[in-house]
């Protein structure tokens, strides 16, 4: 029954977000009655029409793009972001470097990819990559630090072996952090993808998008616009979806609370 209600609980949400932002949309467009806001009826319409054979070549490679980097990512962000957390002297030499490199905006990076590794994917990717690895990084360092160091003398004190340690202790407790970082950092990774897909591409939901504006086809633009939102909508419910698997006990320890 609580199961039943929470699920009716998300879709009402979700169903509710959208009624609020298909308003504001369309008594925008009445407003300024001007086709560079055109209905949001007949760009649901047109994007019914274009999705299978335009839009859906275009969103399946941005997300293939934010998929591998964000694989990519997680590997390395938590070797590295584990490794710091459980050695001081490591923490003393990383951290510092990745608090210098974190802030800086990572999207001036991008010409310099570009002419490593030329116009295709990789550069994209990595750009990517070095947006999201820094999130993962702190999250997987703090989620390690917080471990109270009661229990882990407790779980060595056990006799187990490290990679029991690692497994039953470590992993279980950055996993929230890792998902939060991941949240912080997907939006952040789709609006820098969006502006790396103007160069040298032909695919990707953010050439669409600004093809269709230099087109001055504002109802594809529009379309694209909605899959985009869709993309991160997509990405949003299967890290949530994954959190409430991986993390049960943390959705347990809400409840209780409540």
């Amino acid at each position: 029954m609580k199961i039943y209600r929470s699920s009716w609980k998300k879709h009402f949400k979700t169903i509710y977000a959208n009624l609020i932002v298909l308003t504001m949309w369309y008594v925008l467009h009445a407003s300024l009655k001007s086709a560079v806001i055109p209905s949001p009826f007949d760009t649901i319409e047109n994007f019914i029409i274009i999705f299978p054979k335009v839009l859906l070549p275009h969103l399946l490679v941005s997300l293939w793009r934010i998929t591998v980097a964000v694989i990519f990512s997680l590997i390395l962000g938590v070797i590295i972001g584990v490794w710091i957390g459980v050695n001081k002297k490591a923490d003393d030499f990383i951290s510092p470097i990745v608090y210098i490199l974190y802030p800086l905006p990572k999207i001036a990076f991008l010409p310099i990819l570009m002419i490593l590794w030329g116009l295709g994917d990789i550069p994209k990717i990595a750009l990517i990559i070095i947006i999201v690895i820094f999130q993962i990084i702190l999250g997987a360092r703090d989620g390690v630090k917080e471990i109270p160091k009661e229990l882990m003398m407790s779980v060595k004190s056990l006799g187990l072996a490290r990679s029991q340690v690692y497994r039953h202790l470590i992993l279980p407790a950055i996993l929230p952090k890792l998902f939060t970082a991941l949240r912080l950092s997907i939006g952040v990774s789709i609006a820098v993808l969006f502006f790396a897909e103007n160069f040298a591409t032909s695919y990707g939901i953010g050439y669409f998008i600004m093809n269709s504006w230099s087109m001055v086809n504002y109802l594809e633009m529009f379309s694209g616009i909605v899959g985009l939102g869709l993309l991160g909508f997509i990405l949003f419910t299967v890290i949530d979806l994954c959190e409430d698997k991986l993390c049960r006990w943390v959705k347990v320890g809400k409840n209780t609370l409540i």
